[in-house]
């Protein structure tokens, strides 16, 4: 497939764009396991409008990251194509629009998913955001605002139409939220609409190989998106790649293997930020999902989640290899949520 100039062979594996998850730290471990394109944080426009330095910082880009997006989101058409215009300055390989987050702060204000309830303001936003960068433009969204109100198929039309270069479709409606199971049926029609000649990127619960092949063979999409199935467990991409090269799963790593990437990734993100106690709370989200299913681990787990120091998270470390060694983690069963 291609967006732009960017040619990815075979199966590309996406890392979907993540609030407070998909910084810098955490990109450059998800590319060390088989990631083939990244994406910033998403950003608001209207914030972006302000030159507002902390939302500016998101979408400082690395030499590791390429090929990798700058998503922006928002309601406003002309914030939207300055926003568009900001990020360009920045050199992402292309810019994404955020036409599908479900979440209430960005919703109530008319932006993410909030979009798919007036398609021709979509359109006539993406198409003013096409004209006024020289960057590719791409999108995400979902298959709907609710079960009863499902136009994924006219808005892949309608965004085609605009401009964009590639269309990324998460399988739940903005009603799901993140509950219930992502239907790729809707994404499998998308991408065998003989109308929709653009690049269909998939998205919604893949977390391992065994069902990315699935979904992959169900729909034929171009390439699959990853998201919350690689908090806590970046080596997801290994994994797939791997199953969709031999079909056979990779044994899952022991509690040491696993130790020591969250110890790279925790190293990593000391490195970049400039104030170790940020730093440390940043990674809770990722502590969280490092260690599933290990047996009578809820007072560890909690003194990982308390801790503010650098010093401090690796003596628990060191009690949770000492405790549990060369126990073999199953991820299988981990929550997405």
């Amino acid at each position: 497939m291609k967006i732009g100039n960017i040619e990815l062979k075979g199966t590309p594996l996406f890392l979907a764009p993540m609030e407070d998850v998909t910084y810098k730290s955490f990109r450059m471990m998800c590319k060390k396991f088989g990631a083939d394109v990244m994406y910033t944080e998403f950003v608001s426009s209207e914030a972006l409008v302000r030159d507002v330095e902390k939302t500016k910082r998101k979408m400082h880009l690395f030499d590791f990251d390429r090929p990798v997006a700058i998503q922006i989101y928002g309601h406003n058409i002309d914030s939207m194509v300055r926003a568009a215009q900001v990020a360009e300055e920045f050199e992402p390989d292309f810019i994404d629009i955020n036409y599908g987050c479900p979440m209430k702060k960005i919703v109530r204000h008319g932006a993410g998913s909030a979009m798919l309830k007036d398609l021709p303001k979509m359109q006539k936003m993406t198409a003013e955001i096409v004209r006024a960068v020289k960057t590719p433009v791409t999108a995400k969204t979902r298959l709907g605002w609710s079960a009863g109100d499902l136009p994924i198929g006219e808005v892949a039309e309608r965004l085609q139409d605009a401009g964009i270069q590639a269309l990324a479709i998460h399988g739940r409606t903005r009603e799901q939220l993140y509950s219930g199971e992502a239907d790729w049926t809707l994404i499998g029609e998308v991408k065998n609409n003989p109308k929709v000649q653009i690049p269909i990127i998939g998205n919604g619960d893949i977390n391992s190989g065994k069902k990315a092949k699935q979904l992959l063979d169900e729909t034929s999409v171009d390439a699959l998106m990853i998201g919350r199935g690689a908090i806590g467990r970046p080596w997801l991409f290994r994994e797939i790649k791997h199953y969709l090269q031999t079909g056979e799963e990779l044994p899952q790593p022991t509690v040491n293997e696993v130790v020591e990437t969250l110890k790279e990734q925790l190293h990593l993100n000391l490195e970049w930020r400039d104030n170790e106690r940020s730093g440390i709370l940043m990674m809770r989200r990722h502590f969280a999902k490092y260690f599933p299913g290990l047996p009578n681990f809820r007072e560890l787990k909690i003194q990982l989640l308390r801790a503010e120091t650098n010093e401090e998270v690796h003596v628990i470390l060191e009690k949770i290899t000492k405790e549990y060694g060369n126990f073999q983690l199953d991820f299988s069963t981990a929550s997405l949520k």
